[in-house]
């Protein structure tokens, strides 16, 4: 497991509105602050500005940063992230710099992984880096990204998508989950639910959630399912089914599958799953508990079973996954 470098790309040559500075914080609260208890070395964080006269100064409106990190340094670093892009390259249509989308073409053939955050998306297509793939944005410009780029796969209804070597997330807190997520495949799920436990936020949620909730749902219902969901998470062991969650939320079977797709984007079998996989991997990572005991513990039942569903949704065998993220002291 390695961390290496992050390459975070701040366009500062075209004005970039004070409320995308929450994109570009995020990687630099998950990447920039050492953790050395939980992996040491952490990421190298390197904010990379787009001017060509002085990369050294970034000229953010209300903020002024110093680095001595230009567009020629993407090339080398093993992830690069694009926050966003301007507004008016958004809505209006105003080109990307030419250097900047060159760059990021040069960065991807070196071998980074390239990722992005809210409307960088826009960057990462322009680069032709999209083509032919899944990838995801802010729910209100997916449309414009579907429109101007035709040969990507647009999915609106995702918080984010792992294409391998290319990442891209919807905006604000989305951009949290796919930089939780990237830590977890870097460094592993303990590492991943630590560092969101210090940031107080919820250590994963699954890709295919909802971006947003069915507004054909009362906003109240996501309050009340809250109780029901967090007993489940703490009897997963139990052989739970949708009646049983049904009645500790006194509800209807139907009316609690309806609510709970509503609120998650997902079936209650779905959901049960997610979270039982999450917690295998979390005993997998953190115990050295015996296979069978781990598909026990988590609900999965028999080591067979727990091997099942491991390789269909986490593409390893839970050996191979316990070998990948070997329990630290």
């Amino acid at each position: 497991m390695s961390a290496g470098s992050v390459a975070v790309v701040v366009p500062e040559d075209i004005a970039v509105p004070s409320w995308d500075l929450y994109e570009l914080s995020l990687p630099c609260t998950v990447f920039g602050k050492p953790q050395p208890d939980l992996a040491d070395p952490w990421y190298d964080l390197r904010l990379c500005g787009t001017g060509q006269a002085d990369p050294g100064g970034l000229a953010v409106p209300g903020l002024a940063l110093r680095t001595p990190y230009g567009l020629d340094d993407l090339v080398g670093a093993d992830t690069v992230i694009v926050p966003s892009v301007p507004d008016a390259c958004v809505e209006d249509g105003a080109p990307l710099p030419p250097a900047l989308v060159s760059a990021l073409r040069d960065a991807y053939d070196a071998g980074a992984r390239m990722v992005s955050l809210c409307t960088g998306a826009f960057a990462l297509a322009e680069a032709g880096l999209l083509d032919g793939r899944r990838a995801t944005a802010h729910w209100m410009h997916t449309a414009q990204l579907a429109e101007r780029y035709p040969k990507v796969q647009v999915d609106d209804s995702v918080l984010y998508v792992d294409d391998g070597d290319v990442l891209t997330s919807a905006g604000l807190t989305a951009g949290l989950d796919l930089c939780l997520h990237l830590v977890r495949r870097d460094l592993g799920a303990h590492v991943a639910n630590q560092l969101a436990r210090r940031m107080v936020v919820p250590a994963h949620r699954p890709g295919g959630q909802a971006q947003f909730v069915d507004l054909s749902v009362p906003a109240t219902d996501d309050d009340g399912m809250a109780p029901v969901l967090e007993w489940a998470r703490a009897n997963l062991d139990r052989p739970l089914t949708v009646e049983d969650l049904a009645r500790r939320a006194a509800m209807s079977p139907r009316t609690f599958y309806r609510r709970l797709q509503g609120a998650t984007g997902m079936t209650p079998l779905q959901w049960l799953l997610n979270q039982r996989l999450s917690l295998a991997q979390s005993l997998l990572e953190s115990t050295d508990l015996p296979i069978e005991k781990v598909g026990e513990l988590s609900g999965l039942g028999t080591a067979n079973n727990l091997r099942h569903h491991f390789i269909k949704q986490v593409g390893v065998s839970p050996s191979d996954y316990r070998r990948a993220f070997p329990r630290t002291a």
